[in-house]
């Protein structure tokens, strides 16, 4: 599962950091399907930064990977 969210992720990198952000993979949690993720860059101190974290990133990592059951950031 973590590799699928590798992928993933890999897809909406290039929308981040048109922005001057980028994620970094936390942690996968494959039995309650939570990924745990962390905004960087002007990501991380962005007021639309929850927004970016639901509508952006967790809809496309439950697309990609079904398993997929919330994001969350540190």
């Amino acid at each position: 599962m973590k590799k699928k969210v590798e992928l993933a992720l890999a897809k909406v990198r290039p929308f981040l950091q048109a922005d001057g952000g980028n994620v970094d993979l936390v942690a996968v949690d494959e039995s309650s399907g939570i990924v745990t993720v962390k905004l960087t860059g002007s990501c991380g101190s962005c007021p639309f930064a929850t927004v970016t974290l639901k509508q952006g990133i967790e809809r496309t990592l439950k697309e990609e990977v079904p398993e997929v059951k919330e994001v969350r950031a540190v």
